[in-house]
C-alpha cells in the first residue's frame, strides 16, 4: 500500500521519465493534419478527432478505474449529459425560445463550462448513492443510473427523442472559428494534453496516494483516521466532470447528439479502452482509444465479419501485454520513474 503518512514531490528526472510517452503520443497526434493533407484524405482529421475525444473520456474513467478500483458503467451518461447541454442550448438559440427562464446560446464559452458543472453535479448526486456499495454492486448501480439517464433522454421528444438532436446554429468559442476541422482537432488535442497533465499531477499528489491506498486496503486507510468515501466521491466527480467536457466537445464536433451516446455499450467501450491501454498509466487509455477506434474504422472494410478479428486482436493484447498497450512503451525504455 502506498505510504500516505508523507508524500514528496517527484524529482524532475523522474517526472520527465514518466512523461515521455505522453509527449510522444501528443506529438504523433499533432502530425495528423499534416498527414491528412499529404495523403489528401480529410476524413483522417475527423477520425482522429474521435480518437482524441474518446481518449479524454478513457483517461477520466481510468482515474477512478485504474487508480481507485471503481468499475463505472455510467460514464457514457456523463458523456451524453455534456453533449446534450451544448445541443439543447444551441437548439433554443436557433429556435429563439427560452429554456425555462434561460435564453438559448451557441456560445461555447458559456455552454462548455455549464456542461462541466452540470455533469459534475450529476456525478456528485449519483456518486453519493453508488459509492456506498462496492465490487459487483457498484458496477450494477452505475449501470442502472446509466440506463435511467439513457431512457430519460429517449423520452425527450422535444429534443429528438430516440432520433437524436441536430445542432443547426453556428457554434463559436470566444470568436474562434470552431467549425474548421483542423482548428477543432487542435482544440480537442489541447484539452487531452491538459487532462493528462491534470490527472498525472493528481495521481501523484497526496489525494492520489490516498485514493490508491483506499483501492488496495480501505480498512487500513480508515484506521489511519481518513475517510475513503470523501476521496472516492471527489475522484468520481472530477472524472465525471472531465467526461462531460469531452461530451461537450463531441457535440461540437459532430453537430449532433443522440441517446445512443449514453448507451451502456458506449460505457463498456470506455472501460475496454482504459483496460486495453493500461490502467497503471495515466496515458495508457490514449493507446486504448487509438487502437479501438482505428480497428472499428479499418476492419469493417476488410471483412463483413470484422468483430471476429477484432475480438482476437483484443484477446492477444490482453494475453501477451498484461499491463495493456502501455507495456509496449515500457519495453522501449528501461523504467526510470513511477510511469504515471
Amino acid at each position: 500500500m502506498p505510504d500516505i503518512s508523507k508524500h514528496a514531490a517527484s524529482p524532475p528526472a523522474a517526472v520527465l521519465a514518466a512523461s515521455w510517452p505522453i509527449l510522444v503520443l501528443l506529438a504523433a497526434l499533432a502530425l495528423v493534419p499534416a498527414l491528412s493533407a499529404a495523403v489528401d484524405n480529410p476524413f483522417l482529421i475527423r477520425l482522429f478527432t474521435r480518437v482524441v475525444i474518446f481518449a479524454i473520456v478513457a483517461a477520466a474513467l481510468n482515474f477512478v478505474l485504474g487508480f481507485g478500483a471503481l468499475v463505472s458503467l455510467m460514464h457514457a451518461a456523463f458523456f451524453g449529459i455534456g453533449a446534450y447541454v451544448v445541443a439543447i442550448f444551441a437548439f433554443h438559440d436557433f429556435d429563439g425560445s427560452p429554456l425555462w427562464i434561460f435564453p438559448g446560446t451557441s456560445n461555447l464559452a458559456v455552454t462548455i463550462p455549464l456542461a462541466v458543472v452540470l455533469t459534475g453535479l450529476a456525478a456528485a448526486l449519483t456518486g453519493v448513492v453508488s459509492l456506498r456499495t462496492s465490487g459487483a454492486y457498484f458496477i450494477m448501480i452505475t449501470l442502472a443510473f446509466n440506463q435511467m439517464l439513457f431512457y430519460f433522454f429517449v423520452a425527450l421528444q422535444k429534443y429528438g427523442g430516440d432520433d437524436g438532436l441536430q445542432i443547426l446554429s453556428n457554434l463559436d468559442f470566444a470568436g474562434l472559428n470552431i467549425s474548421k476541422r483542423v482548428t477543432f482537432f487542435y482544440v480537442s488535442l489541447g484539452v487531452l494534453a491538459a487532462s493528462l497533465l491534470f490527472f498525472g499531477r493528481l495521481v501523484n499528489s497526496r489525494f492520489g496516494v490516498i485514493l490508491r491506498a483506499a483501492a488496495q486496503n480501505e480498512r487500513r486507510v480508515i484506521a489511519l483516521g481518513i475517510s475513503p468515501l470523501r476521496y472516492k466521491l471527489a475522484a468520481f466527480v472530477i472524472s465525471g466532470a472531465v467526461t462531460g467536457l469531452a461530451g461537450a466537445l463531441w457535440a461540437t464536433g459532430q453537430q449532433f447528439v443522440s441517446p445512443s451516446d449514453l448507451s451502456w455499450v458506449r460505457s463498456a467501450d470506455f472501460v475496454v479502452m482504459a483496460v486495453l491501454g493500461g490502467m497503471a498509466r495515466v496515458w495508457g487509455p490514449v493507446l486504448g482509444a487509438l487502437v479501438i477506434v482505428l480497428l472499428e474504422a479499418l476492419l469493417p472494410g476488410l471483412t463483413l465479419y470484422w468483430q471476429l478479428p477484432f475480438g482476437l486482436i483484443v484477446i492477444l493484447i490482453v494475453v501477451y501485454l498484461q499491463g495493456g498497450l502501455a507495456d509496449l512503451f515500457g519495453k522501449m525504455r528501461p523504467a526510470a520513474g513511477g510511469g504515471h
